[in-house]
């Protein structure tokens, strides 16, 4: 046996509880884990030692390995090596530095392309993927299936027994990547004939009488490349959404072959609310759901984005999660996104992500790299590789966390207020758009068709307003625990989700439905019954017409003192009321007889329309109506505009305050709360007592 392993095995009993492990739990963690993905194999030299000193000193608690290098893992077929990965693991260790092992199955070897070239993916164009960049394989491919188990098996059953892993990592930001190759082909077929039964079946909901399609047997079903057909999109799209889900499930069964209870399985999903996965059926395979939610910096950073990520994550199993990347430096393919963050933004940013549910927070990653396409996206460490700004913001924040940070994992928060998300409808839009054009600089990662601008529109209006937010999705089925539910464009919906929505209501929520709502149903086939077909009688109105809007229109007198907010555009749906009563209407001389915003009463609730894309100043107004009527108005909405303030109970059962100054300008407020003790500083704070926020400054308030 070699000497290293012993070493290892003697640090591992050194560390190994006298009882059996306790099986684990995403909410039941010991501190606020922090650290940063680890790539000692990418360094010039060797410096191993040095890296964990400096992890050391600086207070890192975890890091994240082994993910990338698939050829270092297994430089040739069946040729395996651990021992490059055993030394960092077990200096790691001896720093009582936690590992997350990751499957390296996102970025095939050379020796594995050039025996099978076929493993790359075929796209919906018939052409082949390249190779040189990662996740470019069919995840089906039965060669590519093989090799990853058996790499996955050796990697598990290796370190089984390695107390110093504490979880896994299956493969990573995964996607199915667009394979569309033959074999996905009949697979898309086998999956229509389970879904639909008969050929008659499909060509009836798909309407392929139209033009001439109608299909006569299952083998005449076309590739998806050229397909106009929005029902044959959206479901091929679903198909392509479960490739993902089996294969990750796939991995995470073979994981757990050899999984101790003490550790976990999770998957890093690469930002929210993605187009190309489904990520609430992924996490229903996951015991954690990690999440890697890069955001804007300096004068652009508002917390919105981390914070957005983080409510998708917790929301996905309604459980705490992990940050598995996030900024540490500067962002970017190439050179012209390289925005550091200022002074505070980094250590504010840990914050805020523990204060929506972060169980831990990592940053992609330790150093930066020397080559490679991914050479402008700066680590903790710069290209230097010595101690510098964020190095020292990063050691601060870790020293605090070694301090607090038992005592704010685990936070549980309950939120008043539900976002419902659709990924059907988010693709259905962009199969047929309803924005007239994007807005320049508005959100530049928006897919055309409206939805995710409209999604993020009506989140940041809830956050502006502090008002805490879980997602819901269409399989949700009891809304009673929330006071408000905002639905985005529910441009696809089943019968079966308009009726919950609908009872919602009616037994005494408060429901606000956007345009488009309701317009078709779970196939992509419009409804050929009144608009919005069964949300009429909650919604108090009907509409058979609609129409763009060549440019913005003002709903008339400004009703809601939105100010040179006051303004609609790109969409109108042409409402007429049976029982709502109208909120606003255009300031037009042909569309002035139409609401642009209706209210109905309906049983114990209220249901608000927004019949157009409402600018984000009008937006913000018409929600914070909703929230006033639902008695959701209280302190934190009278907070100036860049303080932001989330809560939670703590694991010792008490209540936390988290108050953030998005600004550069030192901000004072009033402590509204019962007195308790700001953890950071370790000072008490009164009610009604006045709390300084630093310029990008944090205070935790934890009640006595």
């Amino acid at each position: 046996m070699k000497t290293s392993t012993l070493l290892l095995l003697a640090v591992a009993a050194s560390q190994a509880p006298a009882q059996p492990p306790e099986k684990f739990s995403p909410g039941n963690m010991d501190t606020v884990l922090y650290g940063a993905a680890f790539y000692e194999e990418y360094m010039p030299e060797d410096r191993l030692d040095k890296d964990v000193q400096l992890m050391q000193q600086a207070g890192i608690s975890v890091v994240r390995v082994g993910e990338s290098t698939w050829s270092v893992w297994e430089p040739q077929d069946g040729q395996f090596e651990f021992a490059w990965m055993d030394r960092i693991v077990e200096r790691l260790a001896r720093a009582h530095i936690r590992v997350i092992m990751g499957t390296p199955t996102y970025s095939i070897p050379p020796w594995m392309f050039k025996a099978h070239p076929e493993i790359l993916v075929t796209r919906m164009d018939g052409q082949k993927a390249t190779y040189g960049i990662r996740q470019n394989m069919d995840v089906t491919n039965p060669d590519f299936l093989r090799y990853a188990e058996r790499v996955i098996r050796k990697i598990a059953e290796h370190y089984r027994d390695n107390r110093a892993v504490i979880g896994y990592q299956i493969d990573n930001e995964t996607t199915s990547y667009g394979t569309a190759g033959p074999n996905v082909q009949a697979g898309f077929v086998r999956y229509l004939q389970d879904k639909f039964s008969s050929i008659d079946r499909l060509n009836k909901i798909w309407g392929l009488v139209y033009w001439g399609q109608g299909l006569h047997d299952w083998s005449e079903i076309p590739p998806r490349n050229g397909i106009l057909n929005p029902g044959w999109k959206l479901e091929w799209d679903r198909y392509q959404d479960s490739l993902a889900t089996r294969y990750l499930a796939w991995q995470g069964a073979l994981v757990r072959e050899y999984l101790r209870p003490d550790q976990f399985v999770m998957q890093d999903f690469g930002g929210a609310t993605r187009s190309d996965v489904n990520e609430y059926a992924i996490s229903k395979s996951l015991d954690i759901v990690g999440i890697n939610p890069y955001h804007p910096t300096q004068d652009r950073y508002d917390g919105e984005g981390s914070s957005y990520g983080g409510d998708f994550a917790r929301s996905l199993k309604g459980a705490n999660y992990l940050v598995t990347e996030i900024n540490a430096q500067t962002i970017g393919w190439d050179s012209r996104t390289q925005f550091p963050p200022y002074d505070g933004q980094l250590r504010q940013d840990v914050y805020l992500m523990a204060a929506t549910g972060a169980n831990m927070v990592e940053y992609w990653h330790w150093h930066s790299l020397h080559y490679g396409q991914e050479t402008y996206w700066k680590g903790v460490l710069s290209h230097d590789l010595e101690p510098g700004r964020a190095y020292a913001e990063v050691s601060r924040t870790a020293h605090e966390l070694q301090r607090i940070g038992p005592r704010i994992v685990d936070l549980k928060a309950s939120h008043p207020v539900a976002l419902l998300y659709s990924n059907d409808s988010r693709r259905a839009t962009d199969f047929m758009p309803f924005l007239v054009s994007h807005p320049a600089g508005d959100m530049p990662w928006s897919n055309p068709g409206g939805y995710d601008l409209e999604l993020r529109r009506l989140y940041r209006a809830l956050y502006r307003l502090n008002a805490g937010v879980d997602f819901v999705f269409p399989e949700t089925q009891d809304l009673s625990a929330y006071k408000v539910v905002v639905v985005p464009p529910l441009y696809i919906a089943s019968d079966a989700l308009l009726g919950r929505l609908a009872d919602y209501a009616r037994a005494g929520g408060h429901l606000v439905l956007t345009l488009k709502s309701g317009f078709c149903d779970e196939y992509s086939t419009v409804r050929h019954v009144m608009a919005p077909g069964p949300l009429r009688d909650a919604a108090g109105f009907h509409y058979q017409e609609f129409s763009n809007l060549e440019k913005p229109l003002a709903p008339r007198g400004d009703p809601f003192h939105a100010g040179a907010e006051n303004h609609v555009s790109d969409w109108a749906d042409m409402l007429l009321l049976d029982k709502a009563t109208a909120l606003a209407y255009y300031d037009h001389p042909f569309f002035g007889k139409y609401p642009a915003i209706t209210e109905n009463h309906f049983g114990k609730g209220i249901v608000t329309y927004e019949g157009s894309v409402l600018s984000d100043g009008l937006q913000q107004k018409v929600l914070e109506r909703v929230l006033e009527q639902a008695q959701l108005i209280g302190p934190d909405q009278k907070l100036p505009a860049a303080v932001k303030v989330k809560h939670g109970t703590g694991r010792a059962g008490k209540v936390i305050h988290y108050y953030f100054n998005f600004s550069s300008i030192p901000q004072r407020i009033v402590y509204p709360y019962a007195a308790g003790q700001e953890l950071l500083s370790n000072h008490p704070l009164a009610n009604s007592g006045a709390l300084t926020l630093e310029p990008w400054g944090v205070a935790i308030l934890e009640q006595k």
